[in-house]
């Protein structure tokens, strides 16, 4: 290697050459990994070590803040899905469950049904806990003879009753000798075989059967005594804007025969609150949520998914 000389040498001055030991491995070939250049990071700019730490939460601070966006997403998401449920309650469709045998044969006890909400427009009644925001009905829709009927109580305007709609407006009804007589007129019936069943307090008693057509519904109701005095009763005159309900075990059902006292008396239609429509499940009254096993031994399959008539 050559020294340049400086420029103020002197002319004619030999340049001095001097021998420089060449460094070990020179000559040698270099590996394309030896070759290529190496990345000095900036001054000041992290490391992988340091900008590794730098993605983790550095304090218990910034790790309360993670789960408390965590728990806000969640809490969002279960808000939503009851919005969308409670939606769906008051708009179309909601599920009862038969607590006592007065429908029976057409419900039993344990029965799931599914009611629908717009059958007959929407009232307050239509929405969770009745809040007073509106009178009357929105959509109305007159339901129809036969019908079976969830309303609420009028004496107190929230429990819920299921009976089955056999006066309209302006009616005339009578009950004679277990007949059910609208506008003096006999409501069809057949009677059939005679069934064994349990009383109220479980006594077991024959009752009579009776296919019923009533309108476009042809039902079975059960009567015990034609004699008893529910089964003979006075002309009833149904008010405007009423509603006369009774149950298809005719002999066990507080309905519409009995004042609103004690009964049902009449039904305004801002109570109705949706028209059954199918039996969704159906477990005997033995069956419990804290028994799995009567989940099976109790169920009901032949009534699942039943339309009701």
């Amino acid at each position: 290697m050559t020294t340049v000389p400086p420029e103020d040498a002197a002319p004619g001055d030999e340049p001095k050459v001097e021998a420089v030991e060449a460094p070990a491995g020179a000559g040698q070939e270099v590996s394309a990994a030896e070759a290529a250049p190496v990345e000095v990071p900036a001054e000041g700019a992290p490391t992988q070590v340091e900008a590794a730490a730098v993605a983790k939460p550095r304090d218990g601070k910034e790790m309360a803040k993670a789960a408390g966006h965590e728990a806000f997403e969640l809490t969002k998401t279960i808000v939503f899905a009851l919005l969308i449920a409670l939606f769906l309650r008051v708009i179309f469709f909601q599920p009862f469950t038969i607590p006592s045998a007065s429908m029976e044969p057409t419900l039993l006890e344990g029965d799931y049904i599914i009611v629908s909400k717009f059958a007959y427009g929407w009232s307050r009644n239509s929405i969770p806990f009745e809040p007073p925001i509106f009178h009357g009905r929105l959509f109305k829709k007159e339901p129809h003879r036969g019908d079976i009927v969830v309303f609420k109580l009028p004496r107190d305007g929230h429990t819920d009753y299921i009976k089955r709609l056999v006066g309209l407006p302006g009616d005339h009804i009578q009950v004679r000798g277990g007949s059910l007589l609208i506008n003096n007129e006999h409501v069809p019936r057949v009677q059939l075989k005679s069934e064994m069943t349990e009383s109220a307090f479980g006594v077991p008693r024959e009752v009579q059967r009776f296919e019923n057509t009533l309108g476009k519904k042809n039902f079975v109701t059960y009567i015990n005594d034609p004699q008893g005095d529910v089964e003979n009763t006075d002309v009833y005159t149904v008010p405007a804007g009423q509603y006369f309900m009774m149950g298809d075990n005719r002999d066990n059902s507080v309905d519409s025969r009995f004042p609103p006292e004690i009964g049902v008396g009449f039904v305004p239609a801002e109570n109705l609150v949706g028209r059954a429509e199918v039996i969704l499940f159906s477990w005997k009254m033995g069956a419990s949520l804290f028994k799995p096993w009567t989940w099976f031994t109790d169920v009901r399959p032949g009534r699942f998914g039943k339309r009701l008539q």
